[in-house]
């Protein structure tokens, strides 16, 4: 008998302890559709997922610690549910909805992760998908 929450909630309720709030989780299945994580629904492996959260760090854009701390979390869950994720879309944002920037990560890098790339690799090709948004 497991009482696990879903992925979206899991993750939410973990990243709150690094300032990071998740304000929308969806996945999308082989058939491509997304939807909202449901209560008690198991996620495929494989995939999809779209991340929307909000920092209240005072740096304007994206930082490493932030997806790091998204990235740790979000495989822990994966871990401990014998789950592996799809690719990964992820939007940041300020309190106030304004877009920090975006990231993501290839299904393949997560696929690799546990065979043929180290995590620096893993780290660094995420790191370059990081796009920043321009603050007046």
């Amino acid at each position: 008998m497991t009482d696990q929450r879903p992925v979206g909630v899991a993750l939410e309720n973990r990243l709150m302890s690094h300032g990071i709030y998740v304000t929308a989780f969806e996945t999308a299945g082989s058939d491509g559709n997304t939807t909202a994580e449901t209560a008690g629904a198991a996620i495929d492996d494989g995939a999809r997922i779209e991340l929307e959260y909000e920092t209240v760090s005072e740096t304007p854009g994206i930082t490493s610690d932030e997806v790091g701390a998204v990235l740790r979390t979000l495989l822990a869950i994966a871990d401990e549910r014998e789950w592996q994720p799809g690719r990964l879309e992820a939007t940041s944002l300020t309190p106030e909805d304004d877009r920090r920037g975006t990231w993501h990560v290839e299904r393949e890098w997560f696929d690799r992760l546990s065979a043929d790339l180290s995590q620096v690799e893993f780290s660094q090709r995420v790191l370059e998908t990081v796009t920043q948004e321009g603050f007046d």
